[in-house]
């Protein structure tokens, strides 16, 4: 975070990495602390990967699991990629472009497949540590790449000893810098739901992985929408005195209710989804109005704005048709307003069929 508060004392967080690792791998050697618990990397083969392009093997007994295995890993590895580079977009505010990441992606794991390279993707601890670095353009990586290359081919000896602890040390204060706590706040005064996908995929990005993290805020997101879609929002409107306004009377307490008159409305598609939702939450409300035995406000039409439903399929006109019938067998009248293009074709539809609904409903 020094880089962020004191710009020209970036090459501390830039060097302070690799003094860590420096110092950390000498005290070990010197007090031989992986004999007293210490964990630590050990020997590693020094060298890079030889080209494998000539063992490729299209053998239709492998080839199908290979395929599988591929298109698993592949939506895990650009679902992390992209979402790890619009974290670090929404930082710097800046925008990324999902098509080229996904190509950049598939590239360079095809290119890294010809030297038996593991399955790689912009991953979040490497971002981390150079966003706290102050890294700023691709050139950061052209560094990384050759410094590695130096390395794998001259210095992994000198890794023997260095400290495993000490690496994820340099991880978890690269992620720190990237908690902010206001945000989360405002999420939490905005949306209480929007702010449990966020600790949902920050606890299980911190203490299971990036993969899992983001596979249960996903899974919620998805229990949201359909929830939002099996179950509607739907509410009484009432009329502002003096004007031709009708609001929802929850919402604005100068709404009145008109006597005789139970006007409802639907902010959402209509369709097979939540027919039964709808058809089930319209019926009760007619059932009260009737029961409230008041002949001075006795319910005699049921008003039903469609002015917020974009769209409706055979479900949503078998709902109106259905909530038709059962309206008159009350000895009510059903009168559909303010329905969009689409919704008013669909119904003049199945009016040609069977003439449901009058002209003047």
């Amino acid at each position: 975070m020094q880089s962020i508060r004191w710009p020209r004392f970036f090459w501390i967080s830039a060097c302070a990495p690799l003094a860590s690792v420096i110092v950390s791998t000498l005290l070990v050697f010197l007090f031989k602390a992986q004999n007293h618990g210490i964990s630590i990397i050990g020997s590693l083969k020094c060298g890079l990967n030889r080209p494998s392009w000539d063992k490729l093997l299209f053998d239709p007994t492998y080839l199908g699991l290979t395929m599988k295995t591929g298109l698993v890993t592949g939506i895990i590895s650009l679902t992390e990629g992209v979402a790890v580079g619009r974290t670090f977009a929404s930082l710097k505010d800046y925008q990324v472009d999902g098509n080229k990441e996904m190509m950049a992606i598939g590239l360079m794991n095809i290119v890294g497949s010809c030297t038996s390279c593991y399955v790689t993707t912009g991953a979040f601890s490497r971002s981390a540590v150079n966003h706290n670095a102050g890294c700023k353009t691709a050139m950061s990586n052209v560094v990384m790449a050759l410094t590695v290359m130096v390395t794998l081919l001259f210095l992994m000896p000198l890794f023997v000893y260095t400290p495993n602890v000490v690496l994820g040390a340099i991880i978890i204060a690269a992620v720190i810098g990237l908690i902010d706590l206001p945000a989360a706040y405002n999420i939490w005064k905005m949306d209480k739901m929007d702010f449990l996908v966020c600790l949902c995929a920050f606890a299980g990005v911190i203490f299971i992985s990036v993969q899992e993290g983001l596979a249960i805020a996903v899974g919620i997101s998805i229990f949201r929408v359909l929830m939002q879609i099996t179950r509607p929002r739907m509410m009484i409107q009432g009329n502002i005195k003096g004007t031709d306004i009708y609001r929802n009377l929850h919402q604005y307490k100068e709404a009145q209710r008109v006597p005789g008159f139970l006007i409802l409305t639907v902010e959402a598609p209509i369709n097979f989804a939540n027919t039964n939702y709808l058809n089930e939450r319209t019926k009760r409300w007619i059932e009260d109005e009737s029961s409230s035995g008041n002949k001075q406000t006795e319910l005699r039409v049921v008003i039903l704005d469609l002015s917020a439903v974009p769209a409706i399929d055979t479900s949503g006109i078998a709902f109106l048709i259905d909530l038709k019938k059962s309206t008159e067998k009350h000895g009510l009248e059903l009168v559909l307003v303010n329905p969009t293009g689409e919704v008013m074709e669909k119904i003049q539809r199945a009016n040609d069929a069977h003439d449901h609904f009058r002209p003047d409903c």
